[in-house]
């Protein structure tokens, strides 16, 4: 029999529909009926793809005795963390202040008012190892609210006052220490950087967009090749790692390994957002092929698995199928011999690491350990060969591979994500000329015009199957505003950009803080029991980070020095984060370059396609750029600031190239755009 998560739209409450867990979903039903019965809440938090959400699922919320313990003692109440980010941050403090660490699922007890005072992440369904199991932890929470309701609820208190006090602002007065940030985060990279496999750390290893574009961007900067070299391999290393898809394109969450062998095999719309511009950007710097085949491939990826017919992107792919993590991606060697013709089996084994033994669990990740020269080389066969044996050995794979039960697809529409989305589109249709690219980030962008905005005009979190969830977080206004920003310096769409403006001013009303920082939920939203900042990157990135870059350029497209100064103070709030571990506030730090250094200002203006232009600038890594175009014969020229004063030369195209408060004279002729750039190291 459903329960009443059966009545949501989120698939990762549609999964424990069925349930014997008397589930309610976050609200106040929930919360009036653990003040009448005064009984503590269980707070269940997790996402559609996690494969250990999955896990804790089956063992403990599909099992009879298991519920039965739940719906005697607690009110239970699932939460998506994509549809309620709110919920998740708030509650995930409490997990890692309690338990030293956090993760998904999350398991919470609170008491009826909402406040936390036992905090966990899996737990499973037996004794063992030292850890109760989930029954076992039930029952002991159950009778300490019944003989020591007092203590628990003394914890909760002192958990909530230590949370809020961590959460004051602090003034916002110190300038932020851009230079020296990017030089102490450097050198905390440096330290920790994997020489050999690429990376950062050890097991498990993380793909880390952020730390890969600011290496980009200090090399850019400084000239220093050392954070070039941290970034290319690590690049490098997950393009041939088991986190990359070889057949179908994209990464996975992140591998559990060193070797970026084996992944965690889910695959989320942000990661591959963020990576297919690190990879865009890595290709602009170095011209190498292998980084543009990469790039392109995992937007090619976003358009075949993500995108949605009526607009939009999907969330995740889950990590298991048919119940079994990772079961649609390996192989055995024996497979290869019955779908493949033997030299094909053998020089696809050879490159992609396939033997009888495996390398995971009797099974095969594919993988590219060696150079295809030296392969190629292994086996007598020259390198032009051995790529056309592989290509046809990874398509017959990939039809193969089709046939089996797919993971499945949480195909809601989160506005943050998709904000990601299209600037890494929209960048690939810049650098590219790739029109696929610019019809789906402008197909997205109208979608979430027309599904994503309240009759309010308020913005919203999610939609899915018609419904719209809550109302958007600071995330999603940030990342939608860089996103249109993108959107309109690829194509120059005027609307974009206005609609850009709309979200910046909106984003500074409803979540400006006191002192210039800004809070991640709004002032008319649900006030939980503390209001939290996120000026640290996580697998996404910051959303205050991301914010102050968006309004830094907004500023310059409309001349709007107060756009710029809420930037400053943005940055200026979070000053103490950057001066104590700066690695960790990769957006802000570039924030704060951006407002330290000019901007490369570039306007476009032309009366048709201008492809020549647009080949000569993809072809410069120019990452602080500000570009505002414009084509006469698609109507008259916007009144936006940035093109004023800017006309067609003698009915000709032309680029405007203004640096360090000097314009030079408007570029007419594709090949004279590198001469009219700024020179860097």
């Amino acid at each position: 029999m459903a329960n009443r998560l059966a009545q949501e739209s989120s698939p990762y409450l549609l999964q424990h529909a069925q349930n014997p867990v008397d589930w309610y979903p976050w609200g106040e039903e929930a919360f009036a009926h653990a003040r009448a019965e005064e009984k503590p809440l269980l707070l269940s938090v997790g996402y559609s793809a996690c494969h250990w959400c999955h896990v804790m699922e089956h063992e403990s919320f599909a099992n009879e005795a298991t519920a039965a313990l739940m719906n005697e003692h607690f009110v239970n109440i699932k939460v998506d963390r994509e549809e309620r980010p709110d919920v998740d941050a708030a509650y995930m403090a409490a997990t890692q202040a309690m338990s030293g660490s956090g993760g998904w699922p999350m398991t919470v007890f609170l008491s009826p008012d909402r406040k936390p005072f036992f905090a966990g992440t899996y737990f499973p369904p037996r004794d063992a190892y030292g850890r109760p199991g989930f029954p076992t932890l039930l029952r002991r929470i159950a009778a300490a609210w019944e003989n020591d309701r007092e203590q628990l609820l003394q914890c909760a208190e002192s958990l909530t006052e230590a949370l809020q006090r961590g959460q004051a602002t602090e003034g916002g007065q110190a300038d932020a220490p851009a230079d020296e940030a990017v030089a102490s985060a450097v050198a905390h990279w440096r330290a920790s950087f994997d020489t050999v496999l690429g990376g950062f750390g050890g097991a498990p290893k993380f793909p880390s967009p952020g730390t890969i574009a600011t290496l980009l961007r200090h090399h850019h900067d400084s000239g220093d090749a050392h954070s070039l070299e941290m970034a290319l391999a690590t690049l490098r290393g997950m393009a041939a790692g088991g986190i990359r898809d070889h057949l179908a394109g994209g990464f996975a969450r992140y591998s559990v390994d060193a070797q970026w062998l084996v992944p965690h095999f889910e695959k989320m719309l942000y990661d591959n957002a963020q990576l297919a511009r690190c990879y865009i950007e890595a290709f602009q710097v170095t011209g190498a092929p292998v980084f543009s085949e990469v790039a392109r491939e995992t937007l090619d990826w976003l358009l075949a698995q993500m995108a949605l017919p009526q607009g939009g992107f999907a969330s995740a792919l889950d990590a298991d199928s048919e119940g079994v993590e990772g079961k649609y991606y390996v192989w055995r060697d024996a497979e290869m011999r019955t779908l493949l013709a033997p030299d094909e089996a053998r020089a696809f084994c050879a490159f992609y690491g396939v033997t009888p033994q495996g390398n995971w669990e009797g099974q095969s990740v594919l993988h590219t350990p060696l150079p295809m020269q030296e392969v190629a080389q292994t086996l007598g066969l020259a390198e032009a060969e051995l790529a056309v044996s592989l290509a046809a050995a990874r398509s017959k794979l990939l039809a193969a591979r089709r046939q089996r039960e797919p993971p499945s697809r949480d195909d809601k529409v989160l506005t943050a994500w998709n904000g990601l989305a299209i600037s890494a589109l929209a960048e690939g249709y810049r650098i590219f000329q790739d029109d696929r690219y610019l019809k789906a980030a402008s197909k997205a962008a109208t979608f979430l015009q027309n599904n994503l905005v309240a009759d309010s005009g308020r913005l919203l979190r999610s939609w899915r199957d018609g419904r719209a969830g809550p109302t958007a977080f600071l995330d999603d206004y940030a990342c939608l505003a860089e996103g249109m920003l993108a959107l309109y310096e690829a194509n120059g769409t005027a609307w974009h950009l206005e609609w850009a403006l709309a979200l910046g001013e909106e984003l500074l009303a409803l979540f400006g803080a006191e002192d210039g920082g800004l809070w991640a939920s709004g002032s008319d939203q649900e006030l939980l029991y503390f209001r939290h900042r996120e000026p640290l990157d996580g697998a996404t990135p910051s959303p205050s980070g991301v914010a102050a870059q968006a309004l830094v350029r907004l500023g310059w497209h409309f001349a709007r020095d107060d756009l710029r100064q809420a930037a400053e103070a943005i940055v200026a709030a979070e000053a103490s984060h950057l001066r104590e571990h700066p690695w960790g506030c990769t957006s802000l730090m570039e924030a704060a370059q951006m407002l330290r250094q000019p901007p490369v200002e570039l306007v476009l203006v032309g009366d048709g396609p201008t492809p020549g232009f647009d080949a000569a600038l993809a072809a410069h890594f120019l990452p602080r750029r500000m570009l505002a175009r414009h084509v006469f014969s698609t109507g008259d020229q916007p009144p936006f600031p940035a093109l004023v004063g800017k006309p067609l030369v003698d009915g000709r195209p032309a680029l405007y190239v203004c640096h360090n408060f000097a314009c030079r004279e408007p570029v007419v002729e594709p090949e004279q755009v590198g001469a009219a750039l700024p020179q860097h190291p």
